[in-house]
């Protein structure tokens, strides 16, 4: 058994990156039950991933994993037979739920972005990583969906 399996790690993991993982799910999917599903498969899923260099690779990873099994969702034959009976952004105060709301409105790319960038905290560099581009693209978009989302806001 690797140290990942142990409980006090998967106890500190599931605490310190749920919420994360559900909001980032929640992105996508817009449906509170889908997103905690999501979220669940996504910690299943650390119990088989056996080597992390650090807290931070740890982190990068369940984006990473997250995204993957957001967009699987999205292409499942279960998302298309359901109607997501929940439109309220939980948890989020009313200027954040209205952002979010905004994000929609932006290329998928440059919403991951900015959610990266604002909401979790990464870097440019670092985003780069999690996305496997290349930080200039990541500039260029973080720059353009700035834009967008101010104009939308704007309208508002």
């Amino acid at each position: 058994m690797n140290k990942f399996a142990d409980d006090n790690y998967i106890r500190y993991t599931v605490n310190q990156y749920s919420e994360m993982i559900n909001r980032i799910a929640y992105q996508y999917v817009k449906n509170k039950a889908d997103a905690e599903d999501i979220t669940q498969d996504v910690l299943l899923s650390l119990i088989k991933q056996t080597c992390f260099v650090n807290r931070e690779h740890l982190k990068a990873w369940l984006i990473r994993v997250t995204i993957n099994k957001s967009k699987d969702f999205l292409k499942s034959s279960k998302y298309r037979n359901t109607v997501a009976l929940d439109k309220v952004m939980y948890s989020l105060t009313s200027e954040q739920a209205q952002t979010l709301d905004e994000l929609d409105n932006l290329p998928e790319n440059d919403r991951n972005i900015l959610y990266l960038f604002y909401y979790e905290g990464y870097s440019v560099k670092e985003i780069a990583g999690i996305l496997d581009k290349k930080e200039p693209a990541i500039f260029k978009h973080l720059s353009r969906a700035r834009e967008k989302l101010k104009a939308y806001l704007e309208d508002i």
